[in-house]
């Protein structure tokens, strides 16, 4: 574990720089609502969640570039995870939905945001649920908008891959005829370690933390080739060969973290 977030816990004050980013964002989305729920009352997509997403993350901090060709529809994303800055940044830049973990729907406004960007809810242990799991996943994909999976089901350390976990690809198999699978390395350069959210740190304290930076945060977003039809036979071949093309563009082997349960 880096110095940075063994010891970010003994950082996590908040600052005016705290408040003032926190105030903008607030502004932001008070400046976004009536348009965006407009857009929903007449049963439209609303762009004022990308609006919203693009905002909150330039106010955080982030300057983002990307390179490659990204799909823009009929897609399933398949990303590396450091940060809850991800969010901000896929969904801002690929007007992409999540997975999430279920818990992210229950927490107080922040399941509120989730809603308002259709993510899909997961529970991750409930092995048997994985077939009604795999059920919403396919019917979201089936309405052509990205949709980006975080296969580590964590965040991990930036410079590095923790394991994939295989089973929601079953939402893909047989592969829909218009899909395909894209894989996403999010690279926060000799940043990552500092913009992980790693183990001890809870996340309000790396939300405050990350708030408080004087310095920006660069964020290269790779879009790589997709993958290929006859890598889309079964969950586990998806699975390795996305991880594959991940760890290949981030130039080394997966990093040996441990899980935040």
């Amino acid at each position: 574990m880096s110095p940075s977030i063994a010891s970010a816990t003994d950082r996590a004050s908040i600052t005016w720089r705290t408040v003032a980013r926190l105030t903008l964002m607030v502004l932001a989305l008070l400046f976004l609502i009536v348009p965006h729920l407009l857009y929903r009352a007449v049963g439209r997509p609303s762009p004022m969640v990308m609006a919203f997403l693009n905002a909150a993350g330039w106010i955080a901090g982030l300057r983002v570039r990307t390179t490659g060709t990204r799909l823009r529809r009929n897609v399933l994303f398949v990303s590396n995870h450091v940060s809850w800055l991800d969010i901000l940044a896929l969904g801002g830049a690929a007007r992409s939905a999540f997975v999430s973990k279920a818990e992210v729907k229950t927490t107080p406004f922040v399941g509120w945001l989730a809603d308002q960007n259709s993510t899909i809810y997961v529970q991750r242990e409930a092995k048997r649920d994985i077939h009604n799991q795999a059920g919403s996943l396919r019917a979201a994909l089936a309405r052509g908008r990205p949709v980006t999976l975080f296969p580590e089901g964590t965040t991990g350390p930036g410079d590095g891959l923790l394991p994939f976990r295989a089973s929601l690809f079953q939402a893909i198999i047989p592969t829909p005829p218009h899909l395909q699978v894209q894989p996403v390395l999010l690279d926060y350069g000799d940043q990552a370690s500092d913009i992980a959210w790693l183990d001890p740190e809870s996340g309000l304290d790396n939300f405050k933390r990350l708030l408080a930076r004087k310095r920006p945060i660069p964020l290269t977003i790779h879009y790589l080739d997709p993958l290929p039809d006859q890598a889309e036979n079964d969950r586990k071949a998806i699975n390795e060969a996305a991880r594959a093309a991940i760890a290949d563009a981030l130039g080394g082997p997966s990093a040996a973290v441990r899980h935040r349960l």
